[in-house]
């Protein structure tokens, strides 16, 4: 290369990282569209709006929570894969869409892995172990036992959900067949539990609690490896009979995968502070979730992890998406 293409080649070079500093410092420059996978008054809805309103104050543009219900949180993602990756399309994704329906579904028209880039772990919520009280079981072990001898069904809010991934893991870890029956969502699967049309539900916090607290449905054990801060007299189903079990129900922030690293740590710090903030901390606990936060590389290795783990447990179960 001569002297002076070698100048032009180091001047054009020089300028690249200004220009990617220079989009996020000008970022946003419109209103950012927020896609939720899932139908208004969900758990992934209800994380999505305080956080969406929090983003808007701290960037001074409307963040829009945009509602693309359908096919477990798949047409959201695609449509987020699909965007200009300028940072004005993001999506508050979950652990269905992002972990496990990349192997439940044997013909996704994407990778969402190849696809997004991950900015943030938003939240992780435990789902409760809650049995119609007609179930004479009081504990894992007893559950165990008697899923063994009689055919018991359980509830979910649909295929490919914590609460039917759940109900694969406790088949495979425990030697029980527990008979899947999805409903089309979490509101419906608890009304058909108290009503006694299915015995068990792998519920999440925010539908099991009041049906508890009313004596309508007995919750033995949550899902997490971890007691949970808003059940802490719960045990977990890893201590209470089948140990390392664990089926978090997490949501987290992805973009595009060509999205400018200067934007992606811009919406990550600014996250990071709105999840600091007491009065989202109380928000979110009160739904029963906790707040992750955390740095994009940190996500990503999680997503990673639970990836692997879900495939394994969708193998071995034999999961179908019908």
């Amino acid at each position: 290369m001569n002297f002076h293409l070698r100048h032009i080649a180091l001047a054009v070079g020089a300028t690249l990282p200004i220009t990617g500093a220079f989009a996020a410092e000008n970022y946003p420059t419109k209103p950012i569209r927020m896609i939720v996978g899932f139908a208004p008054g969900g758990g992934t809805d209800s994380t999505a709006r305080p956080i969406a309103a929090k983003m808007a104050e701290m960037m001074g543009q409307q963040v829009i929570v945009d509602n693309r219900p359908g096919a477990a949180g798949n047409i959201a993602t695609e449509l987020v894969i699909g965007a200009n990756p300028d940072g004005h399309t993001i999506l508050m994704g979950t652990i269905a869409a992002l972990a496990i329906n990349p192997s439940l579904y044997k013909n996704l028209p994407f990778d969402p892995e190849k696809g997004l880039a991950p900015v943030v772990h938003v939240v992780d919520s435990t789902n409760i172990l809650s049995l119609n009280p007609g179930v004479q079981a009081s504990s894992v072990k007893e559950l165990i036992a008697l899923a063994k001898v009689k055919s018991l069904s359980s509830g979910s809010s649909g295929v490919g959900g914590t609460g039917h991934m759940a109900m694969e893991l406790f088949n495979v870890m425990a030697g029980t067949k527990l008979v899947h029956v999805p409903y089309k969502g979490g509101g419906p699967a608890m009304i058909a539990l108290v009503a006694g049309e299915v015995q068990i539900v792998f519920a999440t916090a925010a539908s099991a609690i009041p049906q508890i607290k009313a004596n309508r449905i007995r919750g033995i054990a949550v899902t997490t490896t971890k007691r949970s801060s808003l059940l802490p007299d719960m045990p977990s189903i890893s201590e209470a009979g089948l140990s390392g079990f664990d089926a978090n129900n997490w949501y987290g922030i992805v973009v595009p995968v060509k999205t400018p690293r200067a934007i992606v740590n811009r919406l990550n710090a600014d996250v990071n502070k709105i999840l600091a903030l007491p009065e989202i901390k109380t928000l979110l606990f009160n739904q029963g979730l906790d707040v992750a936060g955390g740095t994009p590389e940190q996500f990503a290795a999680y997503m990673k992890s639970e990836r692997v783990k879900w495939a394994k447990v969708i193998k071995e179960s034999g999961a179908k998406p019908e």
